[in-house]
Formats: C-alpha cells, sequence, structure tokens
C-alpha cells in the first residue's frame, strides 16, 4: 500500500524533474543568447523563444518549496536553514535574471541593454548550479545533529559530489537551451546552435557519465540503475541528433536526460530526504518529517483535481506558440517588405 508521505516524496520529485525540464530551456538560452546573437536583433530574436514560457516555468519551482513546506515540514525546515545562503543567491538571481528579460529592450542605450543581458546570463548560469548543488547535497549528505538541525557552515555545503551534480545540470541545461534554440529559430541562430551544441553536448556527456559513477559510490550498489542508464542514452542521443535536421527529437532527448538526472536522485535518495553525515540515524525521512495524516489527504485531494489543469494549460500554451521565431530581416521579406516581425513565437 502506497503511504500518503511516500506519494508526496513521488510529487516533490517530480515537481522538481518538471522544473528543471522545463525552466531548463529557459536557463540554456538566457546563458546562450549572447553567443549566438551577434546585435541586438539576434540576441532578442534568442529571447524570445522562451517569452511565453520563462515566468511560468519558474512556478514549479515555487509549487515545490510549497509543497515540501506543507507535506514534509521538517525537511523543509533543515533544508532551508542549511542552503540559506545559497538560496537567497537562488532568489537574487531569478529576480536579477526576470527583471533582465523584462527591462532590456525599455531603453534603446546600448550599456543599459549590455547590463541587463548580462543579467539574464549570470542568473540563468548560477540557478541550476547553486540547485544542483543543494540536490547533490541531499544525497551526499551534510552534518545534522539529532534534533534534525544543521550543524555546519557554508563550507561544509560546497561536497565534490555536489559541485559535480551542479555542473552536471548546468551542462545539460546548457545542452537543452541549444536544442531548444535550434527548434524554435531559423537561419543564423538556428546554424550557431547546431554549432554550439556539439562541444557542449560532449561536455554533458563527460559530465552525466561522471555523475553516474559517482552517485554509484554515494547512493547505492555499483550497476548504474535504469534511470541512470536512460540519462547518458539520452544526452548521447541529444548530441547525435543535434547535427541532425531532427530538431524535436534532440530537443526531446536532451529533456529526458535532465528528467533523469534529477529523477535518479530521488530514487537513489529514498526513503532519505535528507542524509546526515554525523550519523546515518539522523537522517531525515519520509516518515519521521512528514506532516500528519489529515494535512495530506486535503493536499492530495486538490493536487489531483488542480495540476491536470496546470499540465493541460501549459500543454495548450506550448501548442498555441509552437512556430520558430524569425528575426526582423527574415520577418520582412515574409510580409513583402521591411516590417518587424508582427507575432514572433505565434503559429504561422
Amino acid at each position: 500500500m502506497l503511504h500518503l508521505h511516500t506519494l508526496w516524496f513521488v510529487v516533490l520529485a517530480i515537481l522538481w524533474v518538471g522544473f528543471f525540464v522545463l525552466e531548463g530551456f529557459d536557463f540554456g538560452v538566457g546563458m546562450l543568447h549572447m553567443l549566438v546573437g551577434r546585435d541586438e536583433g539576434e540576441r532578442e530574436q534568442a529571447i524570445s523563444t522562451i517569452g511565453p514560457w520563462w515566468d511560468g516555468n519558474e512556478v514549479w519551482l515555487i509549487v515545490a518549496g510549497a509543497g515540501t513546506f506543507a507535506a514534509f515540514p521538517d525537511w523543509y525546515a533543515t533544508m532551508f536553514s542549511a542552503f540559506y545562503l545559497p538560496l537567497l543567491i537562488v532568489l537574487v538571481a531569478l529576480m536579477a535574471r526576470g527583471v533582465g528579460l523584462e527591462f532590456t529592450t525599455k531603453r534603446a542605450d546600448a550599456a543599459w541593454r549590455n547590463r541587463w543581458r548580462w543579467a539574464v546570463a549570470i542568473g540563468s548560469l548560477l540557478v541550476p548550479l547553486l540547485l544542483g548543488v543543494a540536490l547533490g547535497d541531499l544525497l551526499h549528505g551534510l552534518p545534522i545533529d539529532s534534533s534534525h538541525e544543521y550543524t555546519g557552515n557554508f563550507a561544509d555545503l560546497l561536497t565534490g559530489y555536489g559541485l559535480w551534480t551542479g555542473l552536471t545540470l548546468l551542462g545539460l541545461c546548457l545542452l537543452h537551451g541549444a536544442t531548444f534554440l535550434k527548434l524554435r529559430t531559423t537561419g543564423a541562430i538556428r546554424e550557431r546552435a547546431r554549432a554550439l551544441s556539439r562541444p557542449i553536448g560532449w561536455a554533458a556527456i563527460a559530465l552525466v557519465i561522471g555523475f553516474i559513477v559517482w552517485t554509484r559510490t554515494v547512493g547505492g550498489p555499483d550497476v548504474p540503475d535504469p534511470v541512470q542508464v536512460l540519462a547518458l542514452l539520452a544526452v548521447i542521443s541529444a548530441v547525435m541528433l543535434s547535427a541532425t535536421d531532427h530538431d524535436g527529437f534532440a530537443f526531446t532527448a536532451s529533456a529526458v536526460a535532465i528528467a533523469a538526472c534529477v529523477g535518479s536522485i530521488f530514487i537513489d535518495l529514498y526513503p532519505n530526504v535528507m542524509v546526515s553525515s554525523t550519523n546515518s540515524a539522523y537522517n531525515l525521512t519520509v516518515s519521521n518529517s512528514a506532516s500528519g495524516g489529515y494535512a495530506l489527504k486535503v493536499m492530495t485531494i486538490v493536487t489531483a483535481v488542480l495540476f491536470p489543469i496546470v499540465l493541460l494549460y501549459q500543454g495548450w500554451s506550448f501548442h498555441v506558440f509552437r512556430a520558430r521565431v524569425q528575426g526582423p530581416a527574415q520577418a520582412g521579406d515574409a510580409d513583402g517588405g521591411g516590417a518587424p516581425a508582427a507575432a514572433q513565437g505565434q503559429p504561422g
């Protein structure tokens, strides 16, 4: 019989996987837009590919945090106490990135635009890196005492495995962004994204291999589990497909690679939610850190009603904005004149 606290661990794992899959390409585009775009028009073309979704995709992270607070209050308290400074940096990075995405084109001044372009790029880099470190630390273990209090300092958060996990998710987000740009753009932007996907992809493959090997030494037996094998096969497929015109398959493969890597962390973590490096008896688990049965029942009913609606809405939004984003010159040629694109990202 599936207990409600186990069900909610699965729900939170799905939320984290959904966040990295959906926001991962946003982060990738944010990091790459100054490389694939050689002028302001091209950079705005690249950013326009994520325009309909980037803010909605961030909601998955908010819901994951709120769900942890409601379903596992002890886990929330210990985790947010331990990661207070990194999470503060994540919030600042998200705010700077969001402001940059909205304010870059508000003025024609070159210095203004360059400043906000860098805010988008750096913010898009810091968030997956720091969140990846945090997820890796959950499995690796942190100094936690018998009262489930974090007893370490900031340096204790910088575990080797956590840093490698952060770099792995960063590399996968870059690959995910490159495949998304290739899927959603035309012309020079698409070709530059194709060119970048190869070196980024080989680096991602190396990072995923290291992640799998290191995870086996931390979280379980030496033989990789099927999800980790899937992650490796998916990232290799994404790299191979990125060199072809099968843009949709390449993007799907990179999404599967991210989902499998994040999912494998939670698979190896269960039934723990946070490992204590001080003493395994002090581990936080799904049973000793969960809310009461009534709270979990109410949350389950609400989630069962609302979650399908959210999925349907997001699926519809991807359908509506499925067309490739053209640059101003291409849109002008298509219209028979020099007018800028009228509805970038709209189906045509």
